[in-house]
């Protein structure tokens, strides 16, 4: 393919859209074979008090989809130290799995939690854009699984593809994740501030991988010791031993 018609994928996300319901996630899991508490894409919850239609503060809650930003200076590609990221002139971040060295300074990096360690492959991992369905003329798995229409994603280079045209309708609501951290994410989301507040992107783990123990994510600590990862009432022998 020649460079001039080499496309240059790109992804917004419309949270005015997201109902919470994961089918990015399952998506995701389904078509990259994720591992239980893995993941590639994650859909975050936060309960918040705001303003209903009527000018009254009620309790809500947004929803806010995540994945790789494919940044345009991703600290991973420079934390690795085996040069096996690289970003390619798509615009997609991707790991060579053949010569990762499972160092996990690309984990220690990333802003966004979005990379893993593959337990079986023992290689990291993350979203590519589904790049092997993009190769075969076919959509990420979780834009097309989305019944909302919350993803936006094509060839930036084409003013015809979905996410052009949602570009160009929404370009001054636009903005990206953790801007502070400098790493010019080419994901773009639409209602961050307003739909979503800022306060849930503080929520993106930096330096791992998202949580795998619930979606509700303002009670993680209460839910460990359920899950037994810390002392409490689930560790506990039940009485007589049993």
């Amino acid at each position: 393919m020649t460079p001039e018609k080499t496309p240059h994928w790109g992804l917004a996300i419309d949270t005015e859209r997201c109902i919470g319901c994961h089918a990015c996630s399952v998506a995701c899991k389904v078509e990259n074979s994720v591992y239980l508490g893995m993941f590639r894409t994650k859909v975050y919850y936060h309960d918040f008090h705001g303003k209903n239609a009527a000018g009254k503060v009620t309790p809500k809650r947004a929803f806010l989809p995540a994945l790789c930003m494919q940044c345009e200076d991703a600290p991973c590609l420079k934390a690795c130290p085996t040069e096996s990221i690289s970003r390619g002139p798509d615009g997609i971040v991707r790991i060579d799995v053949d010569s990762c060295d499972r160092s996990r300074d690309c984990i220690a990096a990333c802003p966004y939690g979005a990379i893993h360690i593959d337990p079986v492959a023992q290689v990291a991992d993350k979203c590519d854009f589904c790049s092997h369905r993009l190769d075969a003329g076919m959509q990420p798995a979780c834009v097309e699984a989305c019944p909302a229409d919350v993803f936006a994603f094509g060839d930036l280079n084409d003013p015809g593809s979905a996410v052009s045209r949602f570009n160009a309708r929404h370009g001054k609501d636009l903005a990206v994740l953790k801007p502070q951290e400098g790493t010019r994410p080419a994901v773009h989301y639409r209602g961050i501030g307003t739909v979503v507040p800022r306060a849930v992107e503080n929520k993106l783990p930096k330096g791992r991988n998202h949580d795998p123990f619930t979606y509700e994510i303002d009670t993680w600590a209460e839910l460990r010791a359920d899950y037994g990862t810390v002392v409490g009432n689930a560790t506990a022998k039940p009485k007589g031993g049993k």
